[in-house]
């Protein structure tokens, strides 16, 4: 059964890719992808399918988490980037039910995923664009649920002393914190977990567990209110273009997280030339993305209801009955110091 429909999925997938080298005129079109794929609202009625690479493609029949589950809840609604591969959903539903288990809250509060077909976003992320990315907020889930209100304008809880040049504030991190980080990478079907260089540091420094997991766990600017899941492209999926293996040791001594901690990354980029003409930026555009982009976003849409993981919009907003009332060893102290460390963007 599971060969077979395998196998429907890649011919849809094909018939998609042939529609779409048989439609030129898309590929014609100036308009910024970030302006059509954020434009639209539902996602395509096709066979679930990520193509491209993770900061350049698009996908089909992607799926909605509920805003509400048991152990979990969406955050930033108005954004609608609850969008994802199946598999990816699937994957944050068993992952918020693990981090109640570890005395994560009642739960994991999730930022963005992808657009409901994918493609570049108008602002925040340069990836997030197959549905195989997801945000997750260095915040556990409360026992009383949000409102749409508080999750729009719930603040983000950093996770460095930012009065110090990339320190981890130990009066926020917590033991339970490195257990999620960790509980995250330890899936198969993830292949990295981003983080901020002080966040990995801190890991490779503390972390007792199963040291080869740390190899997943990738040093990113950003990244210290949340984390970032990414999922290997999923058996099958042809069309998804795969990322190189990440380390099967902990990397603690890699040139490459050490490189975070020297002057060059966070460096300010170097006065332009007054006597040069300025070069206006060019715009990502259906043309630079996979030819099934094309079909993608002019596919027929599916309903929001019939799209949504499980069949219905939303499950019961009342905490796991295994899951604590409070979070452990969470601090939300806006007292303490936030100046800005500069940071290069845009993120991932």
């Amino acid at each position: 059964m599971e060969s077979t429909l395998g196998g429907m999925l890649r011919f849809a997938a094909a018939g998609i890719l042939c529609a779409a080298l048989a439609a030129p005129a898309f590929a014609k079109d100036e308009t910024p992808a970030k302006q059509l794929f954020g434009a639209v609202k539902l996602p395509s009625s096709s066979p679930a399918q990520p193509f491209g690479f993770y900061a350049k493609g698009c996908m089909s029949g992607a799926v909605a988490l509920p805003t509400d589950g048991p152990t979990w809840q969406a955050m930033r609604l108005s954004r609608n980037r609850r969008w994802g591969n199946p598999q990816m959903i699937a994957l944050l539903q068993q992952f918020s039910q693990d981090a109640a288990r570890l005395g994560w809250g009642s739960g994991i509060l999730v930022g963005d995923i992808s657009q409901p077909r994918g493609g570049p976003m108008l602002n925040g992320h340069a990836s997030h664009q197959i549905g195989l990315d997801a945000d997750i907020w260095f915040t556990p889930k409360p026992a009383q649920p949000l409102t749409p209100q508080q999750r729009e304008d719930m603040p983000f809880t950093s996770m460095l002393d930012k009065s110090k040049f990339l320190t981890v504030d130990d009066r926020r991190w917590t033991g339970t914190h490195a257990k999620l980080v960790m509980q995250a990478a330890s899936y198969p079907q993830v292949e990295r977990v981003f983080v901020n260089p002080a966040i990995k540091k801190k890991l490779c420094e503390t972390w007792r567990g199963d040291r080869s997991l740390l190899g997943k766990v990738r040093p990113v600017y950003g990244h210290d209110e949340h984390f970032h899941i990414r999922m290997a492209c999923p058996p099958g999926a042809t069309s998804c273009k795969k990322q190189a293996p990440t380390p099967t040791t902990d990397d603690c001594n890699s040139k490459e997280l050490a490189w975070w901690f020297t002057k060059e990354p966070w460096a300010p980029p170097p006065k332009p030339d007054p006597n040069k003409k300025p070069v206006k930026p060019r715009q990502v555009t259906l043309a630079d993305l996979p030819n099934a982009c094309s079909v993608v976003l002019a596919a027929p849409s599916r309903s929001e209801d019939a799209a949504t993981f499980g069949g219905a919009m939303a499950y019961s907003a009342q905490p796991a009955a295994s899951a604590p009332a409070q979070a452990v060893g969470t601090v939300m102290d806006s007292s303490l110091p936030l100046t800005n460390v500069p940071l290069p963007s845009p993120r991932p």
